[in-house]
């Protein structure tokens, strides 16, 4: 049950969305999970999801699962390829990991057209243009 994990608090961990690719045709962007801690974390589960609103319909994407065995200290992993469309829905990340015997959780969501140029940084240790949320 929820109410019996330990209440640890999640530090140093960013999700961020990612400009890989651009050309006067498209865009290709990934997502990433980005490790600033000064350890591993280890058996890292992903499951990512969109819903909102689009064109006056309620809209739900399917819910992807993704596990990581080791993001070592200082690093990053790609979690998965993001398509534009779905930028103007939540796009939702549910993160949960390892550091030794102790588990940690986080929900961490994009809000609905905040994947914007205007919104974009360096995104630490990638080195590419996107947008992060998280420490």
């Amino acid at each position: 049950m929820k109410k019996d994990l330990p209440n640890n608090i999640v530090e140093d961990i960013s999700i961020a969305v990612v400009l890989e690719k651009e050309s006067p045709e498209s865009k290709e962007w990934s997502v990433y999970l980005i490790n600033q801690k000064n350890e591993d974390i280890n058996n890292v589960l992903i499951t990512s999801k969109g819903y909102g609103t689009k064109d006056g319909e309620e809209v739900k994407t399917s819910v992807l699962r993704h596990m990581i065995p080791l993001i070592e200290k200082k690093s990053f992993a790609k979690i998965e390829i993001i398509d534009e469309q779905v930028f103007g829905l939540n796009n939702e990340y549910w993160i949960s990991y390892y550091i030794g015997r102790d588990i940690y959780d986080k929900k961490f969501i994009f809000l609905p057209e905040s994947i914007v140029e205007s919104n974009f940084i360096k995104i630490p240790l990638v080195n590419k243009p996107g947008v992060m949320i998280g420490q």
